[in-house]
């Protein structure tokens, strides 16, 4: 049985929202969206792209890039974002995200951070730093008054707008 897009969503839905959410974080919202998909690997086992392309404008100023895809054998190749600016430049990499590969920026020394977490270890698949626990603490503390929340539904309903304006673009029944 493959996996369809109406249950599921797409690719950016289930395994790179998490790079949309920190776009917009960072950057706020996206226009001039265009995109290029493919499904390589996956033709009988999912209705929607395995990899993509997509390049687009700030609203606040600046473009961007998302290179994406699960067609990639054995594991998970890497992870990464570069930010480029007037007054230097960071790219976080590695293969979960998890190094400061360069940190240039005009008058500031990045300090010394503490370890990352381990990957999850699924047996047959390694994946994401093992991270999900935050958010359950964050949630948990909230119901007993403990915390505040980290984030608003306002946000996560944008990243979806965002993710539905960038699959706009394609036609799911006819991907290269």
């Amino acid at each position: 049985m493959a996996w369809k897009k109406d249950l599921d969503g797409g690719t950016l839905f289930t395994q790179f929202s998490h790079f949309i959410d920190i776009m917009y974080w960072l950057f706020g919202d996206l226009t001039n969206i265009q995109g290029k998909f493919a499904d390589f690997n996956h033709k009988d086992l999912t209705d929607f792209e395995d990899s993509g392309f997509i390049n687009f404008d700030f609203v606040n100023g600046g473009m961007g890039s998302l290179n994406y895809s699960t067609s990639v054998w054995n594991q998970n190749l890497e992870s990464s974002m570069t930010v480029i600016a007037e007054n230097g430049a960071v790219k976080i990499g590695g293969q979960y995200m998890d190094k400061v590969e360069v940190c240039n920026v005009k008058g500031y020394e990045m300090p010394e951070l503490a370890p990352t977490n381990p990957g999850n270890d699924y047996g047959a698949y390694k994946g994401s730093a093992a991270n999900h626990h935050y958010i359950i603490e964050n949630v948990v503390d909230v119901l007993k008054g403990r915390s505040t929340i980290t984030t608003n539904a306002l946000e996560g309903l944008k990243v979806v707008d965002i993710i539905e304006r960038i699959y706009s673009l394609k036609d799911f029944n006819n991907l290269d």
